[in-house]
């Protein structure tokens, strides 16, 4: 008897699920022209790997991603990796293509519902773009992630770049994409946001 109690015991603490956040975002999150260690999620993933009891996380990130194949990707990642938590860090290629910004929070709102329908809670990682966009589309840009986390009760972090994106000696000369040394600031903008979600 005391076997069988046992081997119950044990038999639940392996069928129980990783703690898990996704990821999902573009090559801010993918470790653009850096090593895949050096970028801002490994880095939240060697954080996390440490917490009692650890959490995993799940990078499914592309360079190039848009808001629209984001979306179409998600529902599929949502049913492999049952995530707590999903970080969705979109927008950026449909802002520096200039796409309507109607679609792009039609796309994100779908992404957010999808989530939270899957008992997950959502963190959108805002972005900004240059300053030759002009001040309506980029305004614009703000105003949906800012409307759509608290339309959807979602986390927010303005911008996933603040504090590195002016600083040449963090940024690559692309100006778009951090360097090495600029990645650990960014995993601390991000990890102000997400550990309260963590912690839920």
């Amino acid at each position: 008897m005391l076997l069988l109690l046992l081997f119950g015991v044990v038999a639940t603490a392996q069928a129980a699920p990783a703690r898990t956040v996704l990821v999902l975002g573009d090559s801010l999150s993918a470790a653009h022209n850096i090593a895949t260690e050096q970028g801002w999620v490994h880095l939240l993933e060697v954080r996390l790997g440490k917490m009692v009891p650890p959490w995993a996380v799940v990078n499914a990130s592309i360079s190039g991603e848009t808001s629209l194949s984001g979306r179409n990707r998600l529902p599929a990642l949502l049913a492999k990796y049952r995530p707590g938590v999903v970080v969705i860090e979109l927008g950026a290629n449909d802002g520096l293509q200039g796409l309507p910004l109607d679609p792009l929070r039609d796309n994100l709102a779908a992404m957010v519902d999808a989530a939270q329908a899957a008992h997950a809670r959502v963190l959108l990682l805002g972005i900004e773009l240059p300053v030759n966009y002009g001040p309506q589309y980029r305004d614009g840009l703000r105003a949906v992630y800012a409307d759509l986390a608290k339309q959807k009760h979602a986390a927010l972090l303005p911008f996933l770049l603040d504090g590195v994106a002016l600083n040449p000696a963090l940024m690559q000369d692309d100006g778009l994409h951090p360097t090495a040394a600029g990645e650990p600031r960014v995993l601390e903008n991000v990890w102000g946001v997400l550990q309260p979600l963590l912690n839920g």
